[in-house]
């Protein structure tokens, strides 16, 4: 028993997986490298003596790590990086001064750059390295003395940040992730929904600090609302919500015969098919010519500038004259959540539904989407009942 408990506690240490891209891992590994040579080579232009003062200092691997693979983390900010390494490495010089144990100065050049940080709101973990290269750097470092803060510091410092923020701004990342105001609530949140507020009252119960900036979890959190509501809606679907008793037309169908069975059975449109009963038009109302006065002045002018283009003709006016061919149609199993854009800001009122073989299935309209969207809401109320 004790070592099957074992085994679940050691499991415990295993990593959660990675959800980062492969491109955005390479592209992160690419930056440190272009950060790392920019910043060594910009040493090496100012200092000139790498005997004197290194080029390059350990803990600007670490940093690279930050700016490059996880920009977004409040503690890559550019006052984190610039902020944390300066004082942590103030701290470091003063206790390698002060006191002359390397063991003592070193714990006590991390105890209080760690409180500086925290203190200065410049939480940088490389920084800590920072601390303890000043104390256990050797005599090259020692003799440098507060010199050290600037050079090599804060001048490296200054090159891998001024590299990261070019290389995220050639390659479309946000960098840096500035604190941003909350934004004044504009609608009255309900149950199911939190506000700014809430997010910060839950973070100040907290007992740690997360590696998270509100303004990026904020932005998750919302957007994993919209991420549920849509999966909610998917669960319906156009075969659920579609008016099957489709009345149709063919191309051949007169204009008189299409405006007929329009008035018999009090519907705006009819979708027209083909002999295999696949969709190839739609005809509204106000396409027929018998209907243009009800559809106002610009369009019976409209049909009758038409009809002068196609000059003179005994024959009865056809469908196939007068359809819309551009027609928008929708799957069987589309879900109904991809229907709201269609109605709401692209124009439609009757959307043809085709199911096997590309076959007329069904319609919806603008009621039978409303229908839909409330059954799905109060479904899911029932579910969270």
């Amino acid at each position: 028993m004790s070592r099957i408990a074992l085994l679940r506690w050691l499991h415990g240490f295993l990593p959660a997986p990675v959800t980062l891209r492969w491109t955005e891992r390479l592209r992160a590994g690419l930056g440190a490298l272009i950060g790392i040579a920019l910043t060594g080579g910009i040493a090496h232009l100012l200092v000139g003596d790498a005997a004197a003062i290194p080029y390059l200092i350990a803990p600007m691997g670490a940093s690279a790590v930050l700016l490059f693979g996880v920009p977004a983390s409040p503690l890559a900010q550019p006052w984190s990086i610039i902020g944390g390494n300066v004082v942590s490495a103030t701290v470091g010089v003063t206790c390698a001064l002060f006191v002359h144990d390397p063991i003592d100065a070193a714990a006590l050049a991390a105890c209080l750059a760690i409180c500086a940080m925290f203190a200065l709101r410049c939480v940088h973990p490389p920084s800590g390295a920072v601390a303890l290269t000043a104390v256990l750097g050797g005599p090259s470092i020692h003799a440098l003395g507060y010199g050290f803060v600037i050079a090599p510091v804060a001048i490296q410092s200054a090159a891998l940040l001024s590299s990261a923020i070019v290389f995220h701004t050639l390659t479309g990342h946000r960098y840096p992730h500035g604190h941003a105001a909350p934004k004044p609530a504009t609608t009255t949140p309900d149950a199911s929904s939190f506000t700014r507020a809430d997010l910060e009252a839950v973070l100040a119960r907290r007992s740690e600090m997360l590696d998270v900036d509100p303004d990026d979890l904020e932005a998750l959190l919302r957007e994993t609302q919209l991420q549920a509501y849509a999966r909610r809606f998917t669960e319906f679907t156009c075969a659920d919500i579609m008016s099957r008793a489709v009345v149709s037309v063919t191309p051949d169908t007169s204009a008189q015969a299409a405006l007929a069975l329009i008035d018999r059975h009090r519907v705006k449109a009819l979708p027209v098919i083909d002999g295999t009963r696949r969709v190839c038009g739609i005809i509204t109302r106000a396409d027929l010519p018998a209907a243009g006065h009800r559809a106002g002045v610009l369009h019976g002018a409209r049909r009758g500038i038409e009809r002068l283009m196609r000059g003179p003709s005994t024959a009865p006016a056809r469908v196939a004259e007068l359809m819309t061919t551009d027609v928008c149609t929708v799957r069987t199993n589309t879900a109904i959540a991809e229907l709201v854009p269609m109605f709401a800001h692209f124009g439609h009122h009757h959307i043809p539904v085709i199911g096997a073989h590309d076959q007329l299935a069904g319609m919806i309209t603008e009621t039978d989407l409303i229908s839909g969207l409330y059954r799905q809401s109060f479904a899911g109320e029932q579910k969270t009942a």
